[in-house]
């Protein structure tokens, strides 16, 4: 918990005269800033003082945005298009491939803790649908050959770091 603590604090003093209007940022980079991922229970209490705001409130609007997480992720966290124009140009293989490729389910975690997978209502690409982001970075006219290039790529990147 320690861990968890000090990077919540640290996040936390960025804020110092923070209001409601803040909370979306400071839920973010809290998340951003977790090795998992996540918002835990005990870094939402924190958020809830540091803003003199109710716990209830704290939770209920992080629980309204699908980009918020209350369990632990794996280190890279894999968000696939689920909207029409990219189900439209193949957004279901391409989930598919992710499964085989991954050997998980959506909202699942590889057992080395490297990806998770998620599926997201839109990313907002659908000029280059289908689409999916990893963490930060977007991937668009996707193939599910280029699918197991990408994951492959990830796997050589974190080996060698």
């Amino acid at each position: 918990m320690l861990n968890e603590e000090v990077h919540v604090n640290e996040v936390l003093k960025k804020y110092p005269s923070a209001t409601r209007e803040d909370l979306l940022d400071i839920l973010h980079d809290i998340q951003e800033s977790d090795p998992h991922h996540y918002l835990s229970d005990a870094a939402l209490s924190d958020v809830a003082a540091h803003l003199g705001m109710d716990l209830a409130d704290i939770k209920g609007t992080a629980s309204f945005y699908s980009m918020f997480s209350f369990s632990p992720r794996g280190k890279h966290v894999i968000r696939i298009c689920d909207s029409p124009p990219c189900q439209l140009l193949g957004a279901t293989t391409i989930l598919q491939k992710l499964i085989d490729v991954l050997g998980i389910a959506v909202g699942e975690t590889t057992s080395d803790g490297l990806f998770t997978l998620e599926t997201a209502s839109c990313l907002g690409v659908c000029g280059v649908a289908p689409a999916m982001m990893i963490d930060q970075e977007t991937y668009g006219n996707l193939t599910p050959t280029r699918i197991a290039e990408i994951i492959e790529q990830i796997r050589r990147e974190d080996e060698a770091s």
